[in-house]
């Protein structure tokens, strides 16, 4: 049993070499504050290539040999190697360790210190407005640096909830929500909302979708409370969930799954080494993340192999919001409309 410990740290070993991490430490003022970010105190943000995803696994007992139980890793796979720089987005699966035998868990990280983050209205979500939508889809003049989109969070009439765009309210900051914000030196978040029904000037963006569900690496308290995050189809407590976490670094993680419930999926952020992590959009007709193998949008690829989804979906109106990801030209450019 001990060789076969060494086995697989010596593999482990093997998957890590080349991969390093230097940590961030970025002081952020509270979300919503008009503070300028100019003098954040940042140090390095290189992380050369994301955590590898770990679960227990057990290898068949043999005829004189006992079952043996292992820790396994899943390393991530590069999606963007076409862009000519370090990779920005990576993608794996695994088995969820607190889900049900055979479910699996797909997930993407996304680099923010060479990304843009943006997020779109479609023509129904987040819901009814009089002020202009958008292009309710990925501009094609942008679709050169296209890297991703996934979907984002409920209906307004489905949990009440603030979304900012383009210098926009679209509907006001609820305080104490999560909250996934990018400001206008370029850093990303995920926090709890702080400040007024209006973000301050130094904030690109912000979309709220309930509480938070991980926080400080940890599962919240409201996350066992299933009925807490949103109404499932048929009433059943485990459907199609997403979430949007980010890291010790700063970087950003994407995660969907079949058969979650709020539990299930605080437990497989923390999982992928979430901080502080929320909900975004549940049931089967929503979840999606598309990749794209090369410029203009070429090669989409469904990696939430959700049947209810096309690879297509945000190239055309959509109905729904959504984010996109874009290779950055400078920190804090505003995003295409």
């Amino acid at each position: 049993m001990r060789r076969s410990v060494v086995l697989v740290n010596a593999v482990l070993l093997f998957v890590g070499v080349g991969a390093l991490w230097l940590v961030t430490r970025t002081t952020t003022p509270p979300l919503g504050t008009t503070t300028s970010l100019t003098s954040l105190a940042t140090t390095t943000t290189a992380l050369r290539v994301p955590r590898p995803v770990c679960f227990s696994e057990t290898k068949p007992a043999t005829p004189g040999h006992a079952a043996i139980p292992l820790e396994v890793c899943r390393p991530w796979q590069a999606r963007d190697t076409w862009s000519g720089s370090t990779p920005s987005l990576y993608t794996t699966t695994f088995p969820p360790t607190s889900s049900p035998a055979g479910v699996v868990a797909y997930a993407a990280w996304i680099r923010t210190s060479t990304t843009d983050l943006a997020l779109y209205l479609g023509y129904e979500g987040p819901g009814p407005t009089t002020l202009a939508r958008g292009p309710e889809q990925v501009p094609p003049t942008v679709s050169s640096r296209l890297l991703a989109t996934f979907n984002a969070g409920f209906y307004e009439r489905d949990g009440a909830a603030g979304f900012y765009v383009h210098h926009t309210l679209y509907y006001p900051m609820v305080k104490g929500l999560a909250t996934v914000v990018r400001f206008t030196n370029g850093d990303i978040n995920i926090e709890p909302w702080t400040g007024g029904p209006r973000p301050g000037p130094t904030v690109q963006m912000a979309r709220q979708n309930l509480p938070l569900l991980v926080n400080a690496g940890v599962a919240t308290p409201l996350a066992r409370n299933n009925a807490a995050w949103g109404v499932t189809l048929g009433g059943v407590p485990a459907v199609w969930r997403s979430a949007l976490g980010v890291d010790a670094n700063g970087n950003l993680i994407y995660a969907a799954a079949a058969n979650q419930t709020s539990a299930t999926l605080a437990a497989l952020m923390v999982q992928l080494h979430c901080v502080r992590a929320m909900e975004l959009d549940i049931n089967p007709a929503w979840p999606i993340f598309v990749s794209y193998a090369g410029p203009r949008a070429a090669g989409p690829t469904l990696d939430v192999p959700n049947p209810n989804q096309i690879p297509t979906r945000f190239l055309t109106v959509s109905q729904k919001d959504f984010f996109t990801v874009y290779l950055s030209k400078r920190p804090g450019e505003a995003q295409p409309w």
